[in-house]
């Protein structure tokens, strides 16, 4: 391989001109170029678009933040931590796997024991300005406790926007009027799973 085919820049094979007029200087030959550009006719093909769709009352766009648009349930937005449908009490165990396995180190939890001897969470939070929302958090929680629910709405006015433990635990009026909703994504409970649900004694 020589380099002949690389001296020769004459860029011009393939290439046509483009026949460009002289910027006019003067102001009569301004106001004719106006006229010229103005009743070419692309302006009232523009025009009529405009008419056209005003008409019409089709409406394409959304009255944000009135109107939202709808999202699937896999969508990994702000976190939720979920409550027990029998007992309403929150189902995190305080096991620290997602705090393990967050690959951002953006969430940070502390635990302690009870008056009865069980492990409860006593600081849970989780930064979302270093959130990257990957779902392993929720992917390898063995309770199923914290998802990624719908609410995509993150922005602060501060760089460290932290979410507290209160604030994405289900409220217990939303418990009791039945509208919290199961994440359907990793992890989630097939459809027929009650169904295979068997009574095992218990010996303690």
């Amino acid at each position: 391989m020589n380099n002949e085919q690389f001296n020769d820049r004459d860029v011009s094979n393939g290439y046509f001109l483009v026949d460009i007029e002289d910027y006019p200087t003067a102001g009569w030959d301004k106001f004719k170029r106006t006229l010229k550009r103005s009743f070419r006719g692309e302006l009232f093909v523009g025009l009529w678009v405009v008419l056209r769709e005003m008409i019409r009352f089709d409406i394409h766009t959304i009255k944000y933040p009135e109107e939202k648009m709808p999202i699937g349930p896999r969508y990994r937005a702000v976190h939720e931590m979920k409550r027990l449908w029998e007992s309403e009490t929150e189902r995190c165990i305080g096991c620290g796997l997602c705090e393990k396995i967050c690959i951002s180190n953006c969430i940070k939890m502390d635990t302690k024991i009870d008056e009865n001897s069980r492990k409860e969470v006593s600081e849970y939070s989780i930064n979302l300005g270093r959130c990257i929302f990957c779902g392993y958090c929720a992917e390898v929680c063995p309770e199923l406790a914290i998802t990624h629910g719908g609410e995509y709405e993150n922005a602060s006015d501060q760089r460290e926007h932290f979410v507290m433990y209160e604030d994405m635990l289900t409220p217990i009026d939303k418990m009791k009027a039945g509208k919290q909703l199961e994440f359907e994504g990793f992890g989630a409970i097939t459809p027929h799973e009650d169904e295979r649900v068997k009574k095992t004694p218990l010996s303690y």
